[in-house]
């Protein structure tokens, strides 16, 4: 018996519609990564080095200890992972991590604080309307040029990061410069390239990756290591400029194949995204005189963020630990979470918004900024776990026979390599460079190599793991706030993080070979 057409027949039912995977957020993604490291504890012995007075571990001194934790003490670790994350101490006598104890502050708040600090501003800025005309006439007049703009955005940031480690702090240009990509005609995924591999990763990731006077990689590695920091300098040099020259093609060559087919696009279009580039399109109203008052204002506040955080005695010297200037500032994320909720206000006293209009914005902008600040926080509680259960001390010690008795050019490789799941367990440059570099450095002197290529290798190898692990707050942080999906992000680098991987082994055999 047959049924008329669009009828069903008595007691039939509808196939049930195929759900499509989705890929978990950023926020899974780490509570996952929480998980497997908290259980990988369990199976790696604790451990550590005997430390000199500076807190360098000693050659030759690892040994097994007992990590004084009881199973209900490493459910509590992972129970306030979140919290630790955020505000958790270091107690100084136990080196122990906890919301309790009496010492240095080992937690994101000020990071936190900061992410939450930018929202508000930038909503704020946003609310006058200045930074919108401002974009979508910028857009129009480049409209014919956006491969020089996004040129022009990553090298900037490039060269910050490679003279002094800027990363964080960029965090704030994201309500920027994603409008302005999405009204030049590309999609998000040129935005994330632009920001996310420009200015944080490949513009500061490269800068990082082939420092040449970052004091907080470079700097404090070369110190480790007894070496100056100029050694080594025209080897990162090189590899500075080759590998920006790639990075920054890789970009442009994405962003003009979605400008001329956006169906190629990874990530596709949000509702709106295509309206950026349809007002760029049409003539832009002027500037009104509110509106300019505005953008010298926002563009004063960066500016001073940038100077504030630069150590100029370092960077311009080339010692880790010059004097500072009598002007340098030296803030960091409490300071620049001060200034931009105070920025905040005098836009809108500037912009004449009103007291009740004012207040409104800057709570919206924080709350829509809450979600990469969260981000963050897990972030930074992976590594409490890791610190609580005393297991990176051990995975050091099980690379150290690996590369002794090898030629140069491999020994230079080997060190390359076996730093990426360090970097993974560390994303804090400045922590990887303490820990490991006692460690990797004389391991140099027995295969004759320069420490300077060891240098180079260990932070080749903690640049490209940044560039993509979901431990690095900035990372997982930047795709959260472009509003592209981590799979997505892992699709489109993925291609570059291998011709990235082979460049770096062809340089660090090159400058092993000549040392």
């Amino acid at each position: 018996m047959t049924t008329p057409a669009g009828t069903e027949a008595p007691g039939t039912e509808e196939p049930p519609h195929q759900r499509r995977f989705t890929f978990p957020s950023a926020l899974t993604v780490l509570a996952i990564v929480t998980i497997a490291v908290w259980a990988l504890a369990f199976l790696i012995p604790a451990g550590q080095y005997d430390r000199t007075p500076e807190g360098r571990p000693i050659q030759g001194t690892y040994h097994r200890v007992d990590s004084g934790q009881s199973f209900v003490d490493r459910l509590n670790d992972l129970f306030l992972s979140p919290v630790n994350g955020l505000y958790g101490i270091l107690d100084e006598k136990t080196a122990q991590v906890g919301p309790d104890f009496a010492g240095e502050l080992y937690g994101s708040a000020g990071v936190f604080l900061f992410v939450l600090a930018i929202g508000a501003f930038i909503t704020v800025v946003f609310a006058t309307g200045a930074l919108d005309r401002g974009i979508g006439l910028l857009a129009h007049r480049l409209r014919n040029r956006g491969a020089l703009l996004i040129a022009g955005i990553m090298l900037v940031f490039s060269v910050l990061g490679t003279v002094e480690g800027f990363a964080e702090e960029t965090l704030g240009f994201y309500g920027l410069i994603v409008p302005l990509m999405l009204a030049l005609g590309y999609d998000r995924m040129v935005a994330v390239g632009t920001i996310i591999l420009g200015t944080i990763i490949l513009g500061a990731g490269i800068g990082v990756l082939c420092s040449t006077v970052n004091p907080f990689a470079t700097g404090v590695a070369s110190s480790a290591a007894g070496i100056s920091l100029g050694d080594g300098i025209v080897l990162r040099f090189v590899m500075w400029v080759v590998l920006t020259a790639v990075t920054i093609g890789y970009v442009i060559r994405y962003a003009r194949r979605v400008q001329r087919s956006p169906d190629r696009s990874i990530t596709g279009f949000l509702p709106g995204d295509r309206e950026h580039a349809q007002d760029a399109a049409g003539e832009v109203p002027e500037l009104t005189g509110l509106h300019k008052a505005v953008l010298v204002t926002t563009a004063l506040v960066f500016a001073f963020m940038i100077f504030s955080v630069v150590p100029w005695s370092s960077a311009l010297t080339g010692e880790a630990d010059a004097r500072p200037y009598g002007f340098e500032l030296g803030w960091s994320f409490p300071e620049l979470a001060a200034l931009f909720l105070c920025a905040a206000v005098l836009v809108g006293v500037v912009a004449r918004m009103g007291e009740q209009k004012l207040s409104a914005t800057i709570v919206q902008g924080a709350a829509d900024f809450i979600s990469p600040a969260l981000v963050i926080v897990l972030a930074r509680g992976v590594t409490v776990i890791m610190n609580n259960s005393k297991m990176t001390d051990t995975v050091l010690h099980s690379i150290e026979g690996i590369v002794e008795g090898t030629s140069s050019s491999l020994f230079a490789i080997i060190v390359f390599i076996v730093n990426l799941p360090l970097a993974f367990l560390i994303p804090s440059t400045s922590g990887h460079a303490t820990l490991a570099m006692p460690i990797l450095a004389p391991l140099a002197d027995f295969a004759g190599v320069s420490r300077a290529v060891v240098v180079t290798a260990w932070q080749a190898a903690s640049g490209w793991m940044n560039l993509w692990v979901p431990t690095t707050a900035v990372t997982i942080g930047g795709v959260a706030l472009a509003k592209v999906g981590y799979d997505k992000y892992l699709r489109f680098i993925w291609p570059l993080l291998a011709l990235l991987f082979l460049l770096i082994c062809g340089f660090l055999a090159l400058g092993a070979e000549m040392t």
